[in-house]
C-alpha cells in the first residue's frame, strides 16, 4: 500500500500534525512494507527520496515573516506530484483550500482520499464572533460553519476523527462515514524521568519558580492570546515567583515577541530539536499550560501527561477526555483570569502524585502501534471500496 498525505499544517521544526506524521512514517518503516509519500508547503519545490519514504515539498510564501508555516498555493505542482507517484490514498490533513483539492485530485486518479479533523475550527471562529460582535451573529456563524464542514467532509471517503464525542457531533451536523481513531504518544520517549536542574539553567530559570511550560503553534484557534495574557497576570503574582516557557511558532510570533518584552522570565523558543529534548523540558517543567478551546485531542497534553507533568487548561473543549489528573482544578472560563486562578490551584496541589497518576494512564493505554493499526485498516477497507464501486461502475456501463 503506498499512502500520501498532504496538509498545509506542517512546520519542519514542530507542531501536532508533523508529530502525528513523522510518527506515521516511522511506524511504517518499523512494522509494515507500505510506502509513504507527503506533500507539504516547502521554501522550494523538490522531491525527496528516502528508501519507502517520499517528501515533495510545493514551494509556498510564508504566513508571515516570521513565521515557520507556509500556504500551499500551487495546487497544479501539487498534483503532478501526487500524479507521478501514484499512491493507493490520500488523507487531507487540513480543512481548506488543498483539502477541498485533494478530493479533486482523489476522483481524477480514481483513489479514495479520506480526512482528517485534526482542530474543531468553528468552535475557535464562533468565540471570536461572540468576544467582538455579540451573541446575535452566533447561530448565522454556527449554521455556516456546520453548513461547510457538511460539504467538505461528506466529499471524503471517510472522515478520522480523534474523539468519540466530535465524531458523533459530526455525524449529528450531517457528516454520514467518520471513524474515531485516538492519537498516541511515543511511550519509549515520552515516559517519567528525573528533571534535568543543569537544563532549568541553561534556559536561564531559577531553580527555585514554578515554571510554566507551553508547547505548540502560536495561532488564534490555540488562543496564544489568552495564553499571554494569563502569563502577564501571572509575572505581577506575589505569592509565587513564576517562570514562562513556549515553544512554538505560528502566525502569532510577533505577539510573543512583544511579550517577552513585557515579561523578563518569559523564554521562547521556535522549535525543539528531537523528541527526547522535548521530552526532558515536559519534565523540567512544573506545570504544562494548554489555553486551547477547539481542540480535537491535544497530543502535547498526552506527551506531558506521559512524562509525568500534570496539565492545566479550560474546560469545555473535547481534550477534556484526555485528561486523566487534575481536570477538576481546570479554568471554568475562558479567560486570563479564569485559567491564572486554575494555574495558582496547581502550586498548591501534589504535582507529582497528579503527575504519577496521569503517566500511568497514557503509557498503558496511548501508544502508536495501536493507533496506526486501526488506521491502516481503515485505508484497507477504503481502496477496497473504492476498487469495487469503480468496478461496478465500469460493468453498469458497459450494460
Amino acid at each position: 500500500m503506498k499512502i500520501c498525505d498532504a496538509t498545509q499544517f506542517y512546520s519542519e521544526v514542530g507542531g501536532g500534525v508533523r508529530r502525528y506524521l513523522s510518527e506515521k512514517r516511522k511506524y511504517i518503516l518499523e512494522h509494515t512494507t507500505h510506502e509513504h509519500v507527503l506533500v507539504v508547503p516547502g521554501e522550494r519545490t523538490e522531491v525527496i527520496r528516502e528508501g519507502r519514504l517520499v517528501t515533495c515539498k510545493v514551494r509556498s510564501p510564508k504566513v508571515n515573516r516570521t513565521s515557520r508555516y507556509r500556504i500551499l498555493l500551487n495546487l497544479s505542482q501539487a498534483d503532478q506530484m501526487i500524479a507521478d507517484e501514484a499512491p493507493d490514498i490520500i488523507e487531507a490533513g487540513d480543512p481548506y483550500h488543498l483539502g477541498w483539492h485533494m478530493i479533486d485530485t482523489g476522483h481524477r486518479l480514481g483513489i479514495p482520499v479520506v480526512g482528517f479533523y485534526h482542530s474543531h475550527f468553528p468552535e475557535a471562529y464562533l468565540r471570536t464572533v461572540l468576544k467582538y460582535c455579540g451573541g446575535w451573529l452566533r447561530d448565522v456563524v454556527l449554521a455556516y460553519a456546520e453548513d461547510y464542514i457538511c460539504r467538505l467532509y461528506d466529499q471524503f471517503d471517510n472522515t478520522l476523527v480523534p474523539s468519540v464525542f466530535l465524531a458523533q457531533l459530526l455525524n449529528s451536523w450531517g457528516v454520514d462515514r467518520t471513524e474515531a481513531v485516538h492519537l498516541g504518544v511515543d511511550t519509549d520517549i515520552f515516559c517519567p524521568g528525573p528533571a534535568d536542574p543543569a537544563l532549568r539553567a541553561a534556559n536561564g530559570f531559577s531553580p527555585d519558580s514554578f515554571l510554566l511550560l507551553y508547547v505548540g503553534r502560536l495561532a488564534g484557534e490555540k488562543n496564544t492570546r489568552v495564553l499571554l495574557d494569563v502569563f502577564r497576570l501571572l509575572a505581577r503574582d506575589t505569592e509565587t515567583k513564576f517562570d514562562f516557557f513556549i515553544i512554538g511558532d505560528g502566525a502569532l510570533a510577533p505577539q510573543v515577541e512583544q511579550a517577552q518584552r513585557e515579561i523578563p522570565r518569559l523564554k521562547w523558543t521556535s522549535y525543539c530539536a528531537s523528541g527526547s529534548e522535548l521530552a526532558s523540558y515536559y519534565r523540567m517543567a512544573d506545570l504544562f499550560v494548554h489555553p486551547g478551546v477547539c481542540e480535537t485531542f491535544g497530543l502535547v497534553t498526552m506527551e506531558s501527561q506521559a512524562c509525568g507533568c500534570p496539565v492545566a487548561g479550560i474546560r469545555g473543549s473535547y481534550m477534556d477526555a484526555n485528561i486523566f489528573a487534575g481536570l477538576e482544578y481546570w479554568a471554568e472560563k475562558n479567560s486570563a483570569e479564569s485559567l491564572a486562578g486554575a494555574i495558582r490551584r496547581y502550586v498548591k496541589l501534589d504535582r507529582a502524585a497528579l503527575g504519577a497518576q496521569a503517566s500511568a494512564e497514557v503509557c498503558g493505554r496511548y501508544g502508536w502501534s495501536r493507533v496506526f493499526e486501526r488506521i491502516f485498516s481503515i485505508y484497507q477497507q477504503e481502496i477496497v471500496r473504492k476498487r469495487e464501486s469503480l468496478q461496478h461502475g465500469a460493468l453498469y456501463m458497459e450494460s
